[in-house]
């Protein structure tokens, strides 16, 4: 598809989808801001046809539509009935093969891992909040760069500064909080197809990440791990057998951490909200594209829904708008990624990477937002064969190239 207006697709498709606008408002909108020379008329028809094309499921819509008209129902009955078979097939194929690789990696993983185990002293527990980590990203801006050696270094600083907090409030058990998104989106067919193997590899070097983080925070606590499943790393909705990915990538990554850290307690409700009970305190995990604004009037909502089935939440903790809110009731992490073209573009804001520590004690709770952006003296965890054997790519090689679970205390 050919436009000159496709540098604004991403944020036309986020008006359109999460922002409930009609293609005028879109259109008004976009003149407004960047002050094009084009009429509102003009331009409403090229924000349709951007939308159509590119939200394949709308045009299932227009064929409704064309259902009514006598003489074109039964072509275009036959013709949707075509187009969703080959979609629906190779976007099976596609999810076949991503399993067959991560199947095939997982053999070569070894499952024997030490766990140490400490001794409780019940006066507070640390939640490490883990949110949008986004592994399989490039980011190239001016002031931010992120691949994965970058977030195997965030990831050791925060570990850092987590053991430090930890040390000082004499906690022995921590909660690490996954609220989703730990890999990036492909929303495209053609890029699912093409990316299947890139797509395993990206969900390894995720686990061997995540892997190295929890057993660097064993090494001075109990851990136990909780996660909920993002809005970009879904996969569709496939059931598969005798593999582990149901249909979301932050599933899966979780599933092959349970089976090589068979020692450490992992919680999850496989859905996208799990509450637990961390030291007293009822804790909501939830992604945060459900909540859409995150004002007072949806957390309320939230709040009533498990209400009415005896559930009183005292937190929720949530990501995806990859800014920090810290509030009384409701704290939002920013992401591992910091900074990309979308939060600033489309969503117009001024992300640094972060990730947050909750501390959990008796009847009082702490909040701490840790910043990441800057890694100096950081080496980072050692996945560098990693790296090379799943061929990933780096800022580097794109230069070259140019119910509740407790807790038990």
């Amino acid at each position: 598809m050919e436009s000159k207006y496709l540098e604004y697709k991403e944020e036309i498709l986020h008006l359109f989808e999460e922002e409930g606008y009609g293609f005028s408002k879109i259109a008004q909108h976009l003149i407004n801001k960047y002050h094009l020379k084009v009429t509102k008329h003009s331009l409403r028809h090229r924000i349709r046809d951007i939308v159509k094309y590119y939200l394949a499921d709308k045009e299932i819509v227009e064929y409704n539509i064309k259902l009514s008209k006598n003489n074109q129902k039964q072509a275009d009955l036959n013709r949707i009935k075509n187009k969703s078979f080959r979609e629906h097939s190779r976007v099976d194929n596609a999810l076949s093969e991503y399993n067959a690789e991560i199947i095939k990696l997982l053999k070569t993983e070894s499952l024997k891992t030490s766990i140490r185990k400490h001794k409780s002293n019940n006066k507070s527990v640390l939640i490490v909040h883990i949110s949008d980590p986004h592994f399989n990203e490039l980011v190239d801006l001016k002031h931010n760069k992120y691949d994965f050696k970058i977030a195997s270094k965030r990831l050791q600083k925060f570990a850092y500064h987590i053991k430090r907090y930890a040390k000082l409030e004499e906690c022995n058990d921590i909660f690490i909080a996954i609220t989703g998104d730990l890999l990036n989106s492909d929303r495209r067919v053609e890029e699912k197809l093409s990316m299947a193997t890139n797509r395993a590899s990206a969900t390894f070097l995720g686990v061997h990440l995540l892997k190295n983080f929890i057993l660097d925070l064993n090494s001075i606590a109990n851990i136990s791990v909780g996660c909920v499943s993002g809005n970009e790393s879904r996969a569709y909705e496939y059931g598969f057998t005798d593999i582990i990915a149901t249909d979301n990538y932050d599933y899966t990554i979780f599933s092959i951490l349970k089976l090589l850290l068979t020692e450490i307690k992992f919680v999850t409700s496989g859905t996208l909200e799990l509450v637990v009970e961390v030291n007293g305190h009822n804790v909501l995990l939830i992604h945060g594209h459900t909540l859409r604004k995150m004002d007072s009037s949806i957390i309320a909502k939230v709040v009533s829904k498990y209400s009415r089935n005896g559930v009183i939440l005292d937190f929720m903790i949530c990501g995806h708008l990859h800014e920090t809110m810290i509030t009384d009731f409701l704290c939002r992490g920013s992401s591992l990624v910091g900074a990309n073209a979308y939060s600033e573009k489309a969503l117009n804001l001024s992300s640094r990477a972060a990730q947050n520590i909750y501390i959990m004690k008796n009847k009082e709770r702490h909040d701490i937002r840790v910043d990441l952006q800057h890694t100096k003296g950081f080496r980072g965890y050692p996945i560098n064969n990693e790296l090379s054997s799943y061929n990933a790519k780096s800022i580097e090689k794109t230069y070259k190239k140019q119910t509740i679970f407790k807790i038990i205390i």
